[in-house]
């Protein structure tokens, strides 16, 4: 699906010819495992046009404003990309959790038309055209991958690699390893899907009790910090306008800005690990908790000196 006037397609053509196929190929996969079925080069050609657009609003409005123009060019320039790579990340996050969601009730299906004598991929061929979402698509996947030469096995694990998901890993490689052994592969099946089932029940349950403790990182990332350590650094720079020098402004707003960086950063992986348990799942949040904080403190140092001033 193209997502670009036809006028910048010779520079999706470019980022094509130019950039590696082994990280075109890496990102389109990123793509669509995001749901996301756009071609990569359009979309680095979309992101590349909104920066430059951006980076010059915003290099326009902080020379007004009297700050860097540098700086907002910069800014500018990176915050479609960052946006967008955020908004896929968790995308991608969002997709997975789904799939999760429904593999019980496909298990369950499969269980049922093995036992009214379908073989097992048949089964997944007909649960494939029936019914819509991303579960749905990955078995479309998965049944044009048999047909093409792949195993019914290998069709299964790589629909576990390509999600990242340890949960859905570790189910299809039960009902793998209950078909090796033989026995009746629908009793496998639905056992495996009431195990999966009473998995997602038990992470939900954790997750909703975690949630103030969620919160509370959050709001001491989002908030409390860059708003405090913004407001320091603002009344210092109130108290040097009254004619009282502060040598170590300059140093204690870089260390101000770095606290909260870092402070983001470990705050978003604490998050992670609260809800999921996972330290790498925690990077989202940290890609989203670093802008956001450190645009508030920026803020704050920028405005609030004014303000104290018209006090």
């Amino acid at each position: 699906m193209a997502i670009i006037p036809s006028a910048l397609s010779p520079i999706s053509n470019s980022i094509d010819n130019i950039f590696p196929d082994k990280y075109l190929v890496r990102m389109q996969e990123i793509l669509i495992r995001s749901g996301t079925y756009v071609k990569a080069s359009d979309l680095l050609t979309l992101i590349f046009g909104a920066g430059i657009f951006l980076g010059i609003i915003a290099l326009v409005a902080f020379t007004v404003l009297g700050s860097n123009p540098v700086i907002g060019f910069i800014l500018g320039l990176i915050a479609p990309g960052a946006i967008i790579f955020i908004w896929i990340f968790f995308m991608m996050e969002r997709r997975v959790d789904s799939i999760e969601q429904g593999t019980p009730d496909f298990l369950r299906q499969i269980a049922s038309l093995l036992r009214s004598g379908v073989g097992v991929e048949t089964a997944m061929e007909d649960i494939s055209k029936h019914g819509e979402g991303p579960l749905t698509d990955e078995l479309k996947r998965a049944v044009i991958e048999i047909k093409i030469g792949s195993t019914f096995e290998d069709a299964l694990l790589g629909m576990g690699e390509r999600l990242k998901s340890k949960t859905l890993d570790r189910t299809f490689r039960m009902i793998i390893e209950g078909r090796r052994v033989g026995g009746s592969l629908a009793d496998v099946i639905e056992t495996v899907a009431e195990d999966l089932r009473a998995i997602l029940a038990l992470q939900r349950e954790r997750r909703a009790n975690v949630m103030m403790s969620v919160m509370f990182l959050l709001i001491a990332a989002v908030i409390a910090a860059p708003f405090a350590l913004g407001m320091a650094m603002s009344y210092s720079a109130f108290i040097e306008s009254l004619g009282k020098p502060n040598p170590l402004l300059g140093a204690a707003s870089i260390g101000a800005a770095g606290y909260i960086i870092i402070h983001s950063v470990i705050a978003g992986i604490l998050m992670g690990i609260v809800l999921y348990g996972s330290a790498k799942k925690g990077v989202k949040f940290a890609l989203v908790l670093v802008p956001v904080s450190y645009g508030l403190f920026y803020v704050v140092i920028t405005f609030a000196p004014s303000l104290l001033l018209g006090i």
